[in-house]
C-alpha cells in the first residue's frame, strides 16, 4: 500500500497505519552515511523528523581499523530526503546523491 492510496484529505482510518504506507518514493535526493567517517554522535538520528535512521547493534570496523559497537542505517522505504541529517552532521559524514529510480 502506498501513500497515494490515502483518501482525499488524508483521513486516518486506523491508528499506526504509517507503517503500511512507504513514503520514500517521493524522494529526489538520497542521504548516504559514510560509516568510516561517522563518529556516531547520533545528531542525525536525533533530528530526523521521520525516525528513519536506525541504530544497528553489532561491531563495525572502519577501513582505518577503528571498531564501533554499532552502525547507522537509513530506512529508504520511509526516508523523504529532507536533508536534515545532512545539515546536522557536524563532520559531513552524510552526503546527498540524486535518487535514481
Amino acid at each position: 500500500m502506498s501513500w497515494r492510496d490515502l483518501p482525499v484529505g488524508g483521513i486516518i482510518l486506523e491508528a499506526g497505519n504509517s507503517v503500511k504506507r512507504k513514503t520514500g518514493d517521493w524522494r529526489v535526493f538520497k542521504p548516504i552515511i559514510d560509516q568510516d567517517k561517522c563518529t556516531r554522535c547520533l545528531l542525525c538520528w536525533m533530528y530526523c523528523p521521520d525516525g528513519v535512521i536506525i541504530i544497528r547493534d553489532g561491531e563495525y570496523r572502519t577501513s582505518s581499523g577503528r571498531v564501533w559497537r554499532f552502525s547507522l542505517e537509513i530506512d529508504y522505504d520511509y526516508c523523504k530526503g529532507c536533508g536534515i541529517c545532512v545539515e546536522e552532521c557536524p563532520i559531513e559524514a552524510i552526503s546527498f546523491i540524486e535518487e535514481v529510480k
